[in-house]
């Protein structure tokens, strides 16, 4: 039988546990938090793994990767067996994670994007000697919702067009989601590596935005020890949900 465990996104400290069982915990991690501490963010304060391990009392391990801007489901292992087995099946593409991000345009109702991407170094700061050579990257897509706001954005149209898209990342590149939807003219809005400065302003300006409007609110994988299915299932956070409703935009939970 399959476990569904639904949590509403967290509002306030602590952070919102999602699911707990003798050997994994998933949570809701919010924007702008560190997974782990890095060389890269040595100032950083809040770090997900030690106040999540704090919170519950429990060693944790690290078994994938969630940008810091990226709001939503973050799954650690409570034991090193635990954390090899569920490593692989994220290395090995056998879980499925599903996001919600709120970006510019329309693009079509749904299909795939499949261009591969250069692998990027994690510190941007560093210069590549060389191009790297692309690899193969392939996201599912749907879009859920779109809306017109009745103002001249870019100041070449009347108006402007958003949209909320779901996405599924086939493949696990670095930034993939972001850079894809570069490529297709549908940047996530509040992308500040990837997205377009001019609408970021507008709804900073307009909507008190602070953040990168990307969320995982779903992730499905075999359990890697009982074998059962696993669904853990989370909200987009409030301030992601009200500004897509300020602009019209209804079903970021679905």
């Amino acid at each position: 039988m399959a476990t569904m465990i639904t949590g509403e996104a967290p509002e306030s400290e602590p952070i919102t546990v999602l699911y707990q069982d003798a050997h994994l915990v998933a949570v809701h991690k919010p924007s702008g938090m560190l997974v782990h501490r890095t060389s890269i963010d040595r100032h950083e304060t809040r770090i997900a793994l030690p106040l999540v391990r704090d919170q519950i009392g429990q060693h944790l391990y690290p078994v994938h990767r969630l940008d810091k801007p990226t709001s939503g489901i973050l799954l650690f292992a409570l034991d090193s067996d635990t954390a090899r087995l569920t490593a692989d099946a994220f290395q090995n593409h056998q879980v499925r994670k599903d996001y919600m991000a709120l970006v510019r345009g329309w693009p079509p109702l749904g299909g795939i994007i499949d261009k591969p991407l250069a692998p990027r170094d994690p510190d941007s700061r560093k210069r590549k000697k060389r191009p790297k050579t692309p690899q193969s990257a392939k996201t599912l897509y749907h879009r859920v919702a779109q809306t017109t706001v009745p103002v001249s954005v870019d100041g070449r149209y009347l108006h402007t067009r958003y949209s909320l898209v779901r996405l599924r990342p086939i493949t696990g590149r670095r930034h993939q989601l972001r850079r894809h939807l570069k490529t297709r003219n549908h940047p996530i809005i509040g992308d500040v590596n990837y997205g377009k400065g001019i609408h970021n302003r507008y709804f900073r300006e307009h909507y008190g935005l602070e953040r990168l409007l990307l969320c995982a609110i779903r992730l499905s994988m075999t359990h890697p020890i009982t074998g059962d299915p696993l669904v853990i299932e989370t909200e987009v956070d409030d301030d992601f949900r009200g500004i897509a409703e300020q602009i019209g935009l209804q079903g970021s939970d679905q």
